[in-house]
């Protein structure tokens, strides 16, 4: 080969390369696969049925893959998966905590978070960051969910993934790992990793995660969390934006931090604080700020969207440039999606938590039909003009009567009134996230349900009941709609009218949504990772 052909021989595969380190279109790179957070993909000739096969009875933990169907392969992630994963770059990253690493002799405590990037084709572990948990927490606070690991799905842009931590810190790690070098301006993972109190580890590029920089948001924030940190982080532009977990006491009596914000930007290739909210969150949080924030385009202008611990539906000016110093981020509407009978169903204004099945004073019968105040933990959807978001709470309290609001988008100021589109209460409360296809609305809810709405009208076409507790959301893809609870994996055919497809009973819980990546679905149980595609297999019978 000659030189200029050498050169472009070079120049062909470092372009090869570049591409490889931003994704695929076919990826799903953050929670909700892109901004706007839709639970769609336009993927096709995908699987319409899957047999998540029988645990090991000998020789190891996990499942036996000779018992799954289409199944391309099958991983323990940990004790407990409640984040989806990401795939983005020939990679999936999925949060779960520390038990898995209990062998590992360098890490001497057993409650934390545990991020893991593995191999797109074969499952193979690539790399982890092992979290340790945060043992110094204002008095008082009620935080004591740590040992559930990473509860936010990991937001990857280019060479950078982002994620919350159990701690409540937001950590830009390096996609990959320690094997190229300690990069970024964090340089103490060795002291970071062990935790507190513990000597410095040595550290194994080989197999440890790195970190880039790392924010976190009790020190820098004064924020006081509430039970767990729960965001996935949203990137748009030069930021991170993300919810603060700032929350009640342990008594859920009142905030400990009032001051602290509840909604931050951050610069996404420092971690250097842009804006926060304007403190408006915080005087009405009934429990936690814990829902993600999305965005979208109306008429021109970039909106990110936030469901607040305060039932209110926001939206925020986008960030154009990084500030001198902090700012206050721009609110251009809200919209509260408490109606005014679900704050005073008797006339009488009434508390948050009377609508929590484990207090003694409390009136919910657990059956679905208690009305009272909700907080948002869902994602804002942003879909042609509008945007669509449930109400709910923790999955603890129980059941109870949620509603699901159809937002015009384009409006500004406090715009509940002239805002709403359509509201839509035949729903229990909900923490799932809407998929919006085909001018269909697919809605999950706590009970288990799953509604078909018109996106314009909010009709109810169909009602579909698993029977099992649910915490995620539908995805829709390729004509079907694939849906998970507590018991079963459920596809349903897309549509107006119900059909389903198929129904199978997992072996653990399903409490996150699936999703799609280059002709592969995802699914997670509270323990194991399948990754789900074509292929031949023993034909399993679904109900």
């Amino acid at each position: 080969m000659n030189r200029k052909g050498t050169y472009l021989f070079a120049a062909a595969v470092g372009a090869l390369a570049w591409l490889a380190a931003l994704g695929s279109a076919d990826d799903w790179p953050q929670w909700g696969g892109s901004n706007d957070r839709n639970m769609v993909s336009d993927q096709t000739d995908l699987p319409a049925r899957f047999a998540p096969g029988r645990k090991r009875s000998s020789g190891g933990s996990g499942i036996d893959p000779a018992t799954t169907e289409n199944v391309r392969w099958t991983r323990r992630i940990g004790t407990f998966v409640y984040g989806n994963p990401s795939v983005a770059g020939g990679r999936v990253f999925v949060g779960t905590d520390l038990k898995t690493l209990a062998a590992d002799q360098r890490f001497r405590y057993r409650k934390g978070g545990l991020v893991k990037c593995l191999d797109e084709q074969t499952g193979r572990l690539l790399w982890q960051l092992p979290i340790p948990e945060r043992t110094h927490l204002p008095k008082g606070a009620h935080y004591g969910y740590q040992h559930l690991g990473v509860l936010s799905s990991p937001t990857v842009d280019g060479e950078r993934v982002y994620v919350i931590s159990p701690a409540d810190e937001v950590l830009c790690l390096d996609v990959n790992g320690l094997k190229d070098g300690n990069d970024g301006a964090f340089r103490a993972e060795a002291q970071y990793l062990p935790g507190d109190g513990n000597p410095p580890v040595k550290l194994n590029p080989e197999i440890d995660g790195d970190i880039l920089w790392r924010f976190d948001l009790i020190d820098e924030l004064d924020v006081c969390p509430h039970d767990a940190a729960s965001c996935s982080v949203l990137v748009c532009g030069d930021f991170v934006y993300t919810s603060t977990s700032n929350g009640m006491d342990e008594a859920h009596q009142k905030l400990i931090r009032p001051d602290a914000p509840s909604f931050i930007a951050l610069n996404k290739y420092t971690g250097r604080l842009a804006a926060s909210d304007d403190h408006e969150i915080a005087p009405g949080m009934f429990h936690c700020q814990w829902s993600s924030p999305s965005a979208g385009t109306v008429n021109g202008r970039t909106l990110i969207l936030l469901g607040g611990g305060d039932g209110v539906c926001y939206a925020f000016e986008a960030l154009c440039e990084m500030p001198a110093e902090p700012i206050r981020l721009k609110k251009l509407w809200s919209y509260d999606c408490n109606p005014p009978h679900y704050k005073r169903p008797n006339g009488t204004e009434i508390g948050y938590y009377v609508g929590d099945k484990r207090k003694g004073y409390s009136t919910n019968k657990n059956d679905g039909q208690f009305i009272g105040p909700s907080q948002i933990i869902a994602t804002p959807v942003c879909y042609r003009g509008r945007v669509y978001v449930a109400i709910g709470q923790d999955p603890a309290h129980g059941r109870g009567k949620g509603m699901l609001h159809c937002i015009d988008a384009a409006q500004t100021g406090e715009i509940t009134r002239t805002g709403c589109v359509w509201t839509y209460d035949g729903l229990d409360r909900s923490l799932a996230t809407v998929a919006i296809s085909d001018g269909l609305v697919y809605a999950g809810d706590i009970a288990g349900r799953l509604h078909c709405l018109d996106a314009d009208t909010g009709r109810c076409y169909w009602v579909h009941e698993t029977q099992a507790e649910a915490w995620g959301g539908p995805l829709v893809a390729d004509g079907k709609v694939y849906y998970g609870s507590d018991k079963n994996f459920t596809i349903l055919a897309a549509g107006k009218k119900k059909n389903v497809l198929f129904e199978i009973r997992m072996p653990d819980a399903m409490q996150s949504t699936p999703v799609v990546a280059n002709g592969t679905i995802y699914l997670t149980s509270k323990r194991d990772l399948w990754a789900v595609s074509k292929q031949s297999g023993t034909p399993v019978a679904g109900k």
